[in-house]
Order: C-alpha cells, then sequence, then structure tokens
C-alpha cells in the first residue's frame, strides 16, 4: 500500500507541474468564480450522484458515505478541460488542467470511518475586453482580467448509527487569492489606468449528511440520501493598486507608477445548501439513482460588478444517473469486472445576467478499471456541457473535461499470521 501512495504523489505531481488556472469561464467573473464540483471522478461521472455508501471509495459530496469505508482508501483526481466560447461577437477556444482533490479515508471501528483531503472549491480565470465609442476621435477601451480561487482542507466523519442508517458531518477550512485587474485606456492616449485588486479569503464551513439503505427484496436495495450545508462566510482581507500603464496588443502592459489604495475588507456569503436523492439497484451489480439540490444563491452579491449588473437567484441542480457491473468477481473476463457508469445533470446556476438565468447542462460517462488482485482501481470519466447563452450578447460555452482519478484500497495494521 506504501509503494501505491508513493506513486499516487509522483503521478500528483506531474499533473501538478501542468496544471494552470481551474477555469476559462467568462462566468467566473461573478462571486468568487466557477464553483467547482465537490465529488469524486466516480460520481461525476454518473451525473453527479452520490447517493450510496461505498466500502471502497471516499464520498466527498455526502459524509455519512465514510461510514460504509471498510478500508483505508487513499484517492487522488486530476481533470483536463477543453471550451469553445460563442458569442455573437465571435468566438474562440482555451484549455485548462488541475488537480481536483486529493483524500484519505482511515475506517476506524466496524461502525465509524474518518478521512480527510483538500480540494479545490472555486476558480477565476476570465479575459474580457470591450470597446467604447465616445466620439469619432476617441474609443474607449477596456479589459477585464482575473485569476485564482478557493480551496478548502476539509475533515469528514461518519457513523453508522443503526444497520440502515448512518450520519456524517464534514468540517472545511477554505482559503485561497482571487486577483483582478481592469485596465482602461484610449486608443489615440500613450497611457492608460489600470486597478489591481487582490483578495484574501479564509473561512470556515461544514457540511452534514444523512444515508438510509434498505433490502426490499432477496437481491435489491432502496436508497436514501439527504445532504445539508449551513449558510457561512468567507473574509477577505483586500487590497487595491492604482497604476499608470503603458499598453500594447503585443506585451503586458507596463507600469509607469503606482498608488496602494487603502480599502476596506469584506466578507462574502457562501450560501446554504440542501439535497435529497433516492436509488435503486442491486448491490455490485447496478443502480439507477436521482438527486435533487437547492441553493440559497439569492444571499450572493455580485463583489466584481463592474462590467454588467448581475443578480442571484436560488439555484437548483437534478441529476440522474447510475452504475453497471456485468460481473464484478469474474475470473475468466476482466471486461466483466470494470465498472460503467452514466447520467446526466441539469443545473440552474443562480447567477443571472442581463435578465438572463444562466444554466448548465451536461452528459456524462466513466470507466472504472480494477487492478488484479487488491480492492483499487483507476477511474476515467468524460463530461460534454453546455454553459450560458447567445442572448442578450452573452457568451456560450461549450465544454468538454476529462478526469481520471486513482482509488487506492487497503487493509492496514493487520497482523501477519506468516513471516
Amino acid at each position: 500500500m506504501i509503494k501505491k501512495i508513493i506513486v499516487s504523489i509522483c503521478v500528483l505531481l506531474s499533473i501538478s507541474t501542468f496544471a494552470q488556472k481551474g477555469t476559462s469561464s467568462s462566468y467566473s467573473f461573478y462571486g468568487i468564480g466557477e464553483t467547482k464540483f465537490k465529488g469524486t471522478t466516480e460520481n461525476r461521472s454518473m451525473g453527479g450522484l452520490s447517493i450510496f455508501p461505498d466500502s471502497t471509495h471516499v464520498n466527498l459530496q455526502n459524509p455519512a458515505g465514510f461510514a460504509g469505508l471498510k478500508r483505508i482508501t487513499f484517492s487522488v483526481s486530476g481533470s483536463y478541460n477543453t471550451t469553445k466560447a460563442e458569442s455573437n461577437f465571435g468566438e474562440g477556444n482555451s484549455k485548462n488542467s488541475s488537480v481536483d482533490y486529493i483524500a484519505l479515508g482511515v475506517p476506524l471501528t466496524e461502525k465509524w470511518s474518518a478521512g480527510l483531503g483538500l480540494m479545490a472549491y472555486s476558480a477565476v480565470g476570465y479575459r474580457i475586453q470591450d470597446e467604447t465609442t465616445v466620439s469619432d476621435d476617441f474609443i474607449t477601451a477596456n479589459e477585464f482580467q482575473g485569476t485564482g480561487g478557493v480551496n478548502r482542507v476539509f475533515f469528514s466523519s461518519g457513523y453508522k448509527l443503526t444497520k440502515n442508517l448512518s450520519f456524517g458531518a464534514t468540517v472545511e477550512y477554505n482559503f485561497g487569492q482571487i486577483e483582478t485587474s481592469s485596465l482602461e485606456f484610449l486608443e489615440s492616449v500613450q497611457y492608460g489606468t489600470q486597478e489591481l485588486n487582490t483578495s484574501q479569503a479564509t473561512g470556515f464551513s461544514m457540511n452534514l449528511g444523512a444515508m438510509w439503505e434498505k433490502k426490499v427484496t432477496a437481491k435489491h436495495k432502496l436508497f436514501l440520501s439527504a445532504i445539508y450545508t449551513p449558510e457561512s462566510t468567507l473574509s477577505l482581507s483586500n487590497t487595491r493598486e492604482i497604476s499608470t500603464i503603458q499598453y500594447s496588443l503585443t506585451t503586458d502592459p507596463f507600469i509607469i507608477d503606482k498608488n496602494q489604495i487603502e480599502v476596506a475588507d469584506t466578507d462574502i456569503k457562501v450560501p446554504t445548501k440542501f439535497g435529497l436523492g433516492a436509488g435503486f439497484g442491486e448491490e455490485r451489480k447496478w443502480l439507477l439513482g436521482a438527486e435533487f439540490t437547492m441553493t440559497q444563491s439569492s444571499s450572493l452579491e455580485n463583489r466584481f460588478n463592474d462590467i454588467a449588473k448581475a443578480t442571484f437567484e436560488d439555484g437548483k441542480r437534478v441529476a440522474i444517473g447510475g452504475y453497471f457491473i456485468p460481473q464484478y468477481n469474474s475470473f475468466t473476463s476482466y471486461l466483466k469486472r470494470i465498472t460503467y457508469r452514466g447520467g446526466l445533470r441539469y443545473e440552474n446556476t443562480g447567477l443571472i445576467v442581463n435578465d438572463k438565468a444562466i444554466d448548465d447542462m451536461a452528459v456524462t460517462l466513466g470507466l472504472g478499471f480494477p487492478m488484479t488482485g487488491s480492492f483499487s482501481n483507476i477511474n476515467v470519466g468524460m463530461e460534454y456541457g453546455r454553459r450560458g447563452t447567445k442572448a442578450a450578447d452573452l457568451v456560450r460555452e461549450n465544454y468538454l473535461n476529462f478526469t481520471v482519478s486513482l482509488s487506492l484500497s487497503d487493509k492496514w495494521f493487520v497482523k501477519r499470521k506468516i513471516n
């Protein structure tokens, strides 16, 4: 197991060497950026479904799932994203790669398990240009850029209260830096002005979960799940720098002089979230389920709203998905031991720009490849989706995400009978 973890860390480090910003979405301009999927590659491949406990996989969405762990499990995941952005004024392409999460789950007793890890919570990555004709002689040009995001360290614990019912809780510490800049200049004037804002984000949050499972026939089980995330606060320590710059379309702005401006520190709300899910299937064979999640995004405020006014409404997400394993213990066919996953997802993100709600929908597919002679596996997933609209001069983003994870499971602290 130690060798496997070392290999995983090496893979993680190799991913980190080419990891760039976690998003290129123009919609990451609003709030604290694009909220990243809070779940494993396995869940993501099923449309985001996370309604059942698993003895060899961590559950990052519902902490009650930790109660089902039977072996120590180490998991790490990375993703690669391509996006084609289209508007009424043109189109463009972007590519990004990132490390999504590192997690470790440990069964402490037969009924109690715990875990910890690190994951990305939000990402900011945009570059927006705008021109305004003041007169025949003057054209005002603006450029807005943003980078950074928020990460979180988490500790989860799940306890099996009865044979059928489990509860869990996750405590999270959020941290990160968001940097935004805005440039303004006249095309006929040599110098322009740049405003650079930097926000250091910190704060705690938590997540509560419950899972219920029961055999309803000799082979089939019914699964129910619930999650609740109370509202929390991110504290932002802000700095601002105003500079006179010499601007060029081919090089970075050259700063002529700059001044530090005192700005107040602020707080931003992370909204309450509540989710319910249900599923039906045969253990180690197949499962089909659905999950509904509501986020009270209407409590959010748009902190970076210099380009266009934006508002927020309550967000909603519906996920349908499942998995199929032809024969998990087949000795004659490796293909029969592969886990085949799929799902659909529709989400109203809660963001409204130019009076248009920003929706996000996707179809997902995935495969779980078991490692021979162990309970470990390699999981790959694909997500093809669309976010936004070209109406009201907005941007429609068609994206393709590829994810890969290692889930390494083994028993530790077992006394050898033969030396």
